[in-house]
């Protein structure tokens, strides 16, 4: 999600002026073990943002776009996964002569 945003930088540094995403779980919690983590509410899938001083309608888009190219990037994934996965159709029609 990180790699897909444009107006959002990937920094620790809170309290900038422009807008920053971060993953807590691999940057500044990093040294929690999983029940720490958990318990502090840190999930392997949580992003932190600090939202700065550009247009919230721009910060949105960004974040809808992000969004969307991971979604579709996880449907390219899941469907080539089910391709490898399922049988070749036109090989379990052949017949060997």
């Amino acid at each position: 999600m990180i790699r897909a945003l444009s107006l959002w930088s990937h920094l620790a540094n809170v309290g900038d002026a422009k807008s920053l995403i971060i993953h807590p779980a691999s940057t500044t919690h990093r040294q929690l073990s999983d029940d720490e983590l958990r318990a502090a509410g840190v999930g392997p899938g949580t992003v932190r943002l600090s939202v700065g001083i550009e247009s919230a309608d721009d910060l949105i888009w960004d974040l809808e776009q992000g969004f969307a190219r991971v979604a579709a990037e996880l449907a390219d994934t899941d469907s080539a996964e089910q391709e490898l996965a399922a049988p070749d159709a036109e090989r379990a029609g052949e017949v060997s002569v």
